[in-house]
């Protein structure tokens, strides 16, 4: 994992806003943080993204110059504050619009109402706007679990959010639901959506295509040494996702454990057994929620 930079370390008084066009209305604004996706077109201006809250007069300077500084739909690809910053600055204006754990997980860090999403999904949810479908897609337990894609139809584009890293390595936020099974399963569906004239904007990096993101997927795997078709060399069995989960106790940090009620059972029992030779068990790794 990488250390979170505090907000009060950084220095914005040297960053520029460059504009770059990527395909039909969508343009991508790259500053500090992650990279923000534009749609400006006869309705107005969307934006994916904000970086940084003190940016935001200038991210509102090159907004103006493709058509409006004022953006009607402001879209979260997750709760990571160098891609959410920004949100308590235009959501008086805006309407923030994201997957529900970024709503539950910026409460939680005590954001502003002003900077929450107030249009939430699970799935997917579409926005009809500048004469395309704007859908965003929910990327489970990937990054984090808060992280959507957005892909516009007819301008053939998509913004991958921090399941891409241009130039450089993934990060999986693993104390926020991330996991690397996760974040590697998102990118082959991403590359099984797409097509080889995709252009694909990327949280982090320059503007990338199809075969930019096939290589930092080749990449991710030949780093981590983990093969392609582990699952069938190693003959392990796939595991069905659980459909409900008992609570069991609290980890480390305080948190509630879950197992399925058999593996709660079966937990009990070696912790009784344990205690009878004068062991105590603790139990180090389940899930958090149904969705982790």
């Amino acid at each position: 994992m990488l250390p979170a930079t505090p907000l009060i370390a950084q220095d914005f008084s040297e960053v520029t806003i460059n504009t770059v066009p990527v395909a039909g209305n969508v343009s991508m604004l790259i500053g500090q943080g992650g990279n923000i996706g534009v749609s400006a077109g006869p309705d107005g201006v969307l934006i994916i993204d904000d970086q940084f809250a003190p940016l935001a007069g200038q991210i509102r300077t090159a907004l103006a110059a493709l058509g409006s500084d004022v953006p009607q739909f402001l879209l979260n690809t997750h709760f990571h504050g160098d891609h959410t910053g920004g949100n308590a600055e235009f959501g008086a204006e805006s309407i923030i619009v994201a997957h529900e754990n970024v709503r539950v997980r910026l409460l939680s860090g005590d954001a502003p109402a002003r900077a929450l999403p107030v249009v939430t999904y699970d799935d997917d949810v579409s926005l009809h706007f500048n004469g395309e479908e704007i859908t965003l897609i929910h990327m489970p337990r990937g990054h984090t679990d808060t992280d959507s894609v957005v892909m516009f139809a007819d301008s053939n584009v998509i913004h991958m959010g921090d399941h891409f890293f241009n130039g450089g390595f993934p990060f999986v936020d693993l104390g926020s639901g991330g996991t690397v099974q996760g974040y590697i399963s998102n990118l082959e569906l991403a590359l099984s959506w797409i097509g080889d004239d995709t252009a694909i904007i990327p949280g982090h990096g320059s503007l990338a295509s199809k075969a930019d993101l096939l290589e930092f997927y080749n990449m991710i795997h030949a780093d981590l040494g983990i093969p392609k078709d582990y699952l069938q060399e190693c003959d392990l069995p796939l595991c069905p996702e659980p459909v409900a989960l008992v609570d069991t106790e609290l980890d480390f940090y305080q948190r509630p454990q879950r197992l399925t009620a058999e593996a709660f059972a079966a937990w009990q029992d070696m912790r009784t057994a344990a205690a009878k030779d004068g062991v105590t068990l603790f139990l180090i790794s389940a899930f958090r929620d149904i969705e982790y």
